[in-house]
């Protein structure tokens, strides 16, 4: 069955869909999307501490929304816990 392929906005690798984690923008929201199916824009990160470190130090999430997004949307980024 074919897997949606999506690129990590900070690596920039391509993965299958399932294996990123989901920041998703509803309305002037920001929320990280555990199931993936939450309506609205999104942009993609690796489930790698890596990754997700250097999203929220250097607040890449700016640039793919293009927009500056508040320090609570970083927060819930880093206190995801990756499992693996």
């Amino acid at each position: 069955m074919y897997e949606p392929m999506r690129i990590c906005s900070v690596c920039r690798k391509k993965a299958p869909k399932t294996e990123l984690l989901r920041v998703v923008r509803i309305g002037d929201e920001y929320i990280v999307d555990t199931t993936g199916k939450a309506q609205g824009r999104g942009a993609y990160i690796c489930k790698d501490k890596a990754c997700i470190e250097k999203c929220c130090k250097k607040k890449l999430l700016n640039r793919s929304f293009k927009t500056q997004l508040g320090e609570e949307v970083y927060e819930a980024l880093a206190n995801i816990d990756i499992q693996g």
